[in-house]
């Protein structure tokens, strides 16, 4: 396997040659290529694009590997949203995702089911959303309306009154 490692400390003092050394002695062991390192400094794993990560994406989607990984899962990325958007385009692209410390490799059987649990836990925590705020909007008749009238708004499309 071709893999693009990925390291990121969101403070300038940190040192992301740490997180280098665990993922490269990881390849060494199991026999993995290593196409390139990248590597953000100073950046939050709660931001979606990141200078190093936008350029591995870039990569990705141009086939130059075909596996990504970190020491941690929250080296890619600290919303659940935003992780499993990505896990589906690695899946689409036929890459695997490993995290050393963490035990997660979708190239295999298990590491493939741990995404799935953590993907039915992120639909069921939407579903739960969903029917608390359908529950609140049948139980509060203002809720859902505008205006000084309170009436309901128009569905997308619907012209209100014809243009002459």
């Amino acid at each position: 396997m071709k893999l693009a490692i990925y390291c990121r400390v969101s403070t300038d003092e940190q040192n992301a040659a740490t997180q280098e050394t665990i993922c490269r002695e990881y390849c060494e062991r199991n026999k993995y290529e290593i196409f390139k390192v990248y590597t953000d400094t100073g950046f939050s794993g709660a931001k979606t694009s990141r200078p190093a990560f936008d350029e591995m994406l870039k990569d990705m989607r141009l086939y130059k590997f075909n596996g990504i990984m970190v020491t941690k899962l929250d080296r890619i990325g600290r919303s659940l949203q935003h992780i499993l958007s990505l896990f589906d385009e690695f899946s689409k692209k036929g890459v695997n995702f490993i995290a050393t410390t963490q035990n997660i490799d979708t190239s295999t059987a298990a590491g493939k089911l741990q995404m799935q649990i953590i993907g039915a836990f992120a639909e069921f925590e939407r579903n739960i959303i969903s029917e608390r705020t359908k529950e609140a909007i049948k139980d509060n008749p203002k809720v859902g309306k505008r205006g000084k009238d309170k009436n309901p708004r128009q569905k997308r499309g619907v012209l209100r009154k014809p243009i002459n």
